[in-house]
């Protein structure tokens, strides 16, 4: 391990193709906390010190409150976001958001000094663990899948940790404890321990070949759910730490362990029971109380309250305040992960409690389908145990047939409903009918069918995902342009031309896919943007010119979106065709990053890094609407600079879709083909120029040209002084220095060097805009996983205060 000196530029950030992968590993189904588990809580018994990662905030930061005679709070540094924390007897850790990197606290010293233990590119961290005086972690290795699942381990001091394990297991969970850890094996679902206390052996030969779902480690006991549901403790007993109360089936959702006593959550009401500790830990300042979760120290256990997310904490380790609720304000219940959480469902005010900068996934319950079929959960509503009435096996009959009798009728009803709409609609005798109101969709022949609009909802992730990677794109046709009338105006030649002086020189403002800008004023005062197509009588010219009119207006009558440029209307007369548009009055990207009148201005608004970055995060939400949400989806196939536009509020808007296709036609179709590659030198994805494969990763390799331009100032293909004025690629040119961490070197001088707030953030878009540029579109991420990055980016410059700026980092590599 090499030790460095800390820099800007000496951090690696998260490459952004495992955002989503990440989103559903912290998104934990069921959700159990101990003395070495990581949560949004965290506890260092040493120094009675309680720390929780802070909600309803546009920053995950992390909050503590150390237990002195008067109480105190201590705002942790950096100011940047965390996903989970876990606290050992002195020292908690922290993991960032993403997985790339974990930093540790000391809390002995008043300001909690703080060191980046762990930093990487491609090998990635999840289920941090902290025990007594050691660190692990799950390995999410992107360069080598055989690593994946693998654990790491760390001292307390940050140096590699040599307790044994075999480094070829591979596990789904860790915990840890006083010198040791377990997991839950992937393959088998058995427990293994490793470290250097001895009970670690005694404790694995006790589980067996016990199936195992969920596993917590204390000081020197474990807990673990097995197959059936029930609780299982092994380990040492001294205090009846392994005395579990009561054991039914799926009793309990959430486990805590410390030093010599036991906690649980019960999982139909979020009340709380406690074992072991020679009875002083019975809980009874928490009574009434229903907690979120729970996480425990060596002597003393806190969790986060339902009622209002504050954390309240009991046990003789903490006395004369126990009941009380801490001063630390709201608490995430979860990590906020950028997730559609569709697997079930999003936690209730989860956009509140992540201030829109991601969701917290609801918690499934167990992911065994055994475990369902035994019991499943009572409502959330449900009233404590004590005052519930046992059904009897009639009662229970009686209700089992009632559902069966109300599901029925429904879906006897469903299916009168049904052949209603089949007889009436002529579906089922190969007919359809189809209103104005939707869009329709042209089929070629034969095609196995058309893309179909989901109207129920957004489209899943997952769903679009596979339909960016399809076969099959084709332009949008919908017959004649008056059928847009309904949503874009309809102007004369003559009006057209009057509101640019005659379409003049002088109002000429550039040059779009089929024709020449022009800027213009409408008889009631409207500052609009007028393309006129290239007049020509060669047929071949005038079909392309028609291919594009019809392209930008079948898209842009039916977009809306305040990251596209608004389409106000079109003339179609004789062999003219013009579109009109808003006015972008501070025009093109291009021009402010390359104009010759404004490569020596260095008071341009956009000569600021963290505009450059509000500048590419318009453009990539303008792109991922394209891409997720348009029904069916679009590529747009010629993003660079100069189609990024910039309204009178600096707010940057994507245009001209003449290039643009529709999305695939079958979830059978894996790439579309057409009949030549089209865009911009320099911006043109090589997959698509070279194989002739479009998909919508083409559109992300256009955007990450358009990162290395807003961080290096260069065009995308320019001629470089250090090799005889040759013509060089942006992406050859940046790419190499960005992997040798040296992105520092290359930035646009005109902005300066970033800031103490901006330099991480300068480094995520650098990192971003790397993997943007991948040769092949498999390695690109998704626009969702680069919006979420940019969004990321930009917070840093709102309010981060950087990465650390002091102390010894030790970078970990292979």
């Amino acid at each position: 391990m090499t030790k460095l000196p800390f820099s800007f530029f000496s951090s690696v950030i998260l490459p952004v193709t495992t955002l989503t992968l990440l989103s559903f590993v912290l998104s934990s189904p069921f959700l159990t906390h101990a003395l070495g588990s990581g949560s949004t809580l965290a506890i260092i018994s040493a120094t009675s010190t309680v720390c929780g990662v802070a909600a309803s905030q546009s920053t995950q930061s992390i909050t503590c409150y150390r237990r002195t005679p008067i109480g105190e709070i201590i705002t942790v540094q950096p100011d940047v976001s965390f996903s989970s924390i876990s606290g050992g007897s002195t020292f908690f850790c922290g993991l960032r958001s993403g997985g790339y990197a974990f930093l540790c606290w000391n809390t002995r010293n008043s300001s909690f000094d703080s060191q980046r233990v762990y930093i990487n590119s491609t090998v990635f961290l999840q289920n941090i663990s902290v025990g007594d005086n050691q660190v692990c972690a799950i390995v999410n290795d992107t360069s080598n899948v055989n690593k994946t699942g693998t654990v790491k381990c760390w001292r307390g001091d940050g140096n590699i940790n040599n307790q044994s394990r075999s480094d070829g297991d591979k596990y789904k969970s860790i915990s840890s404890g006083f010198g040791f850890s377990c997991g839950i094996l992937m393959e088998s679902n058995r427990i293994k321990c490793w470290g250097n206390n001895a009970i670690a052996r005694a404790i694995e030969l006790d589980f067996g070949d016990m199936e195992i779902l969920s596993l917590e480690v204390g000081g020197l006991h474990v807990c673990g759910v097995n197959s059936s549901g029930i609780l299982v403790c092994k380990g040492d007993n001294s205090f009846g730490q392994l005395n579990v109360p009561s054991n039914d089936v799926l009793e309990f959702s959430q486990l805590a362990l410390g030093a010599n006593h036991s906690c649980a959550v019960r999982r139909n009401n979020g009340s709380v029971v406690c074992w072991g500790g020679g009875g002083e830990y019975n809980a009874m300042e928490i009574q009434g109380v229903f907690f979120e979760s729970i996480v425990s120290g060596s002597n003393f256990t806190c969790g986060l309250t339902s009622r209002n997310f504050s954390i309240m904490c009991w046990g003789p380790g903490w006395p004369n305040g126990s009941g009380i609720e801490l001063p630390l304000g709201e608490v995430l219940p979860g990590p906020c992960v950028q997730s559609s959480c569709s697997q079930c469902g999003l936690y209730p005010q989860s956009e509140k409690l992540c201030s829109g900068s991601g969701y917290i996934c609801k918690p499934c319950g167990f992911n065994a389908s055994v475990l369902t079929q035994l019991a499943p959960p009572p409502l959330p509503s449900a009233p404590p145990p004590s005052i519930v009435p046992k059904s009897s096996p009639s009662k229970e009959l009686t209700t089992g047939l009632l559902v069966f009798a109300i599901v029925g009728s429904v879906g006897g009803f469903a299916g009168i409903c049904t052949i209603i709409y089949c007889l009436w609609t002529g579906v089922c005798f190969g007919k359809k009918k189809v209103h104005n109101s939707v869009q329709p969709t042209i089929t070629r022949a034969g095609s196995h069918g058309g893309m179909t609009s989901n109207n129920s909802g957004l489209i899943s992730r997952s769903s679009t995902i596979r339909r960016q990677s399809s076969r099959a794109m084709r332009r949008q046709r919908s017959g004649t342009s008056s059928k847009h009338a309904d949503r874009a105006e309809e102007f004369g030649v003559a009006e057209l031309a009057a509101a640019t002086n005659n379409f003049s020189l002088e109002n000429k403002i550039g040059a779009g896919s089929f024709g020449v800008v022009y800027r213009g004023k409408l008889s009631d005062g409207r500052e609009v943007a007028i393309k006129r197509g290239e007049t020509g009588q060669k047929m071949k010219k005038f079909q392309e010119k028609e291919s594009a009119f019809e392209s930008e207006l079948a898209f842009l009558s039916r977009l809306h979106h305040k990251h596209l440029v608004r389409l106000v209307g079109y003339c179609e007369d004789g062999d003219e065709r013009l579109l009109v548009y808003d006015y972008m009055k501070n025009g093109a990207l291009y021009d402010h990053l390359h104009d010759k009148d404004n490569i020596e201005k260095s008071s341009s608004l956009i000569n600021s890094w963290k505009m450059r970055i509000k500048i590419a995060l318009d453009a990539a939400r303008g792109i991922e609407y394209l891409h997720n949400y348009a029904v069916p989806p679009i590529i747009h196939r010629d993003i660079k600079s100069s189609n990024i536009l910039l309204d009178a509020n600096w707010t940057a808007r994507v245009s001209d879709f003449g290039l643009s296709l529709m999305g695939p036609e079958s979830e059978r179709d894996y790439n579309y083909r057409p009949t030549k590659a089209a865009g911009t030198v320099g911006y043109i994805d090589p997959e698509y120029y070279g194989l002739n494969v479009l998909t919508a990763k083409s559109d992300v390799y256009g955007l990450g040209v358009v990162l290395l331009e807003l961080l290096t100032g260069k065009r995308a293909i320019f001629k470089g002084d250090d090799n005889g004025g040759t013509p060089t690629s942006i992406v050859d040119f940046a790419v190499p220095r960005i992997m040798v961490n040296e992105l520092g070197k290359i930035l646009d001088a005109r902005v300066g060097p970033p800031q103490l707030n901006e330099a991480e953030a300068v480094e995520l878009v650098g990192y971003t805009a790397m993997h943007c540029v991948n040769l092949e579109g498999k390695d690109r991420p998704t626009m969702t996983d680069i919006v979420a990055n940019l969004e990321r980016a930009l917070s840093l410059c709102d309010g981060s205060h950087g990465s650390i700026s002091s102390g010894t980092i030790s970078i970990v590599s292979d």
